[in-house]
């Protein structure tokens, strides 16, 4: 006899999920920031003035619930594409029937696009002019950036908002809601979810409202009751339904260069263990080990320059351990080398030399090498006067002789300034030494 041979009336159809989803603006939860009161999408949906727009965001922040009951709400009929799916010979019969329906029903349509970044440039293409003219209200959504994957065209006419992952207050009141709701969740149930059960279902589902229901769906349906009649979820419960905490990130997709990008920023922040919390996620997650050591590689030479030279070698090390060794073993020079550049003097005075310097040179008419620092060994080149007066630096005091390298039009502009910070210190104190012998 299963749960619901125990319990009075027949069990809801469908998933909780899907039985669970928002029918209404005030059910939305965890996006007040987008569609609470007196914001600018809501007041659009309530004054039915409804234009184009990208909802872009992790999964399970509710973009297809949105979509959805934006349609709702407003007088316009709701037809659903997925670009996985659809053609452009779908498009055009969705377009086709959307202005029959304007003209004989003067109903507008709301197109929703369903991963809208899947959408070539050619479907994209048939898709605009029907925007532009405004005989389908585009809806989009997906999962990544659509900076980078919707063309401009369509973005410029389209209003973007961001989905939020859900808050852990946010995720226990869609839980307390199913477990509540006697139409459409567990409300006719005795049901009873202990704290530790609770905590690890919302940690655990990471601020994916679907992925929390399913669990708790789960829970229940696999728990029998007790001689009460009552289902009791405990924390073994609670685990063999949502085991593992999966990490959003797609090595193509926005996650990915967001995760990168806290990671560099974390280590030129000087932040140790944002940086090994950041490194950890990504291991975690399968990224590529080359990947991180060759951003390594790069953030040395970027952000630390002279300041630490021994950055670089250490960076090289590492790329070296990981294709030597591979992983799992090689976690462990990628986080020495990591920890290493996070706690390292940092300098960027190398980056703005080198560019400043490609910028002089890109804007020069003229570059000729001075003639006393011109090649005399090839042949006939002594005889051209090249390298005449070249003065040998390791012939004087100190291996210096003041002298010009520069050229004519260059001599006096300076592109490499130290900064305070480690080496560079020694570096600062020996130019200064140069800048004295050159002015006495």
């Amino acid at each position: 006899m299963d749960l619901f041979d125990q319990q009075a009336g027949k069990p809801p159809k469908g998933p909780l999920a899907s039985r669970m989803r928002p029918a209404a603006l005030n059910e939305i939860r965890g996006q007040e920031h987008i569609i609470g009161e007196g914001r600018l999408l809501r007041r659009a949906v309530e004054a039915d003035r409804l234009s184009a727009m990208i909802f872009h965001g992790p999964p399970g922040t509710g973009k297809t619930t949105m979509a959805r009951v934006i349609a709702n709400t407003t007088s316009a009929a709701f037809v659903q594409l997925n670009a996985v799916t659809a053609g452009v010979k779908d498009i055009k019969d969705v377009t086709s029937a959307a202005k029959d329906r304007l003209k004989f029903d003067e109903r507008q349509t709301v197109l929703f696009i369903d991963e809208i970044h899947r959408f070539n440039k050619s479907q994209q293409d048939a898709l605009l002019p029907h925007v532009e003219d405004g005989t389908v209200i585009l809806i989009g959504a997906t999962t990544e950036n659509p900076m980078f994957e919707v063309n401009d065209a369509l973005l410029s006419r389209s209003r973007l908002f961001r989905l939020e992952r859900l808050s852990d207050e946010a995720v226990k009141q869609v839980l307390d809601e199913a477990l509540t709701d006697k139409e459409r969740g567990f409300g006719a149930y005795d049901i009873t979810i202990e704290e530790e059960a609770m905590e690890h279902l919302i940690q655990t589902a990471q601020g994916d409202a679907r992925t929390a229901l399913n669990a708790l769906e789960l829970a229940v349906l696999t728990t029998n009751p007790d001689d009460q009649g009552v289902i009791v979820i405990n924390l073994e419960a609670a685990e063999e339904s949502i085991q593992k905490r999966t990490v959003q990130y797609d090595k193509k997709g926005d996650n990915h260069y967001d995760t990168v990008s806290a990671f560099i920023k974390s280590i030129r922040g000087s932040d140790p263990d944002a940086t090994l919390y950041w490194l950890a996620k990504m291991i975690y997650a399968g990224e590529d080990p080359r990947f991180i050591a060759r951003r390594l590689y790069v953030h040395a030479a970027e952000d630390i320059g002279l300041a630490d030279p021994n950055a670089l070698l250490i960076a090289e090390a590492a790329f070296q351990a990981v294709e030597f060794i591979g992983m799992p073993e090689a976690r462990i020079p990628l986080a020495e080398a990591a920890l290493y550049l996070a706690t390292a003097p940092k300098s960027n005075a190398v980056i703005k030399g080198i560019d400043d310097a490609l910028k002089a040179v890109e804007k020069e008419k003229t570059g000729e090498v001075p003639v006393h620092l011109r090649d005399a060994h090839y042949k006939g080149a002594s005889r051209l006067g090249h390298g005449e007066g070249y003065l040998y630096p390791h012939h004087y005091e100190h291996h210096y002789v003041v002298q010009q390298y520069l050229p004519d039009h260059m001599k006096k502009r300076r592109f490499y300034t130290p900064s305070i910070n480690g080496y560079e210190k020694t570096v600062q104190k020996r130019l200064d030494y140069f800048d004295s012998r050159r002015n006495s």
